[in-house]
């Protein structure tokens, strides 16, 4: 049975968003949530989440290209621990290039991804989830 799910770029300044449909095919952008504290970044996420009706969380993960973790990485573990701890269902995926592919996404159809880098952020957290849809379709 597909699931809702919500699909994360968790940055510094921003956390991009990006759904899935019912039939759990396609990742649709979200608006970007923009970062202030820990618990009011938790809360957005959470809001967002019941706000699609979804059942899980998918934070994208910024391995490094040999695959190891890095500082980036470390900051999103320990917002992942943030949601779980409020009781959020959440796995991790491999985001690596996601942003390169956003960006070309967006140019592609005439945006211009550096003059609105929450759009930008969104678009990488569709890249995200339609990367795990593609890969776990039944």
């Amino acid at each position: 049975m597909p699931r809702r799910i919500l699909a994360l770029d968790v940055g510094d300044a921003r956390i991009g968003l990006a759904g899935s449909d019912e039939t759990g095919t396609l990742a649709s952008p979200l608006p970007a949530v923009t970062r202030t504290d820990p618990g009011a970044d938790v809360e957005a996420i959470a809001e967002a989440a019941a706000s699609i009706a979804a059942d899980l969380i998918l934070a994208g993960l910024p391995r490094s290209l040999d695959g190891s973790i890095g500082p980036q990485a470390r900051k999103v573990q320990g917002f992942i621990r943030m949601l779980r701890d409020a009781g959020l269902t959440v796995e991790t995926w491999d985001e690596r290039f996601s942003t390169v592919e956003a960006t070309r996404n967006l140019q592609s159809s005439g945006a211009q991804p550096s003059r609105d880098r929450g759009r930008l952020d969104s678009a990488s957290a569709a890249v995200i989830l339609q990367g795990y849809l593609d890969a776990n379709r039944l």
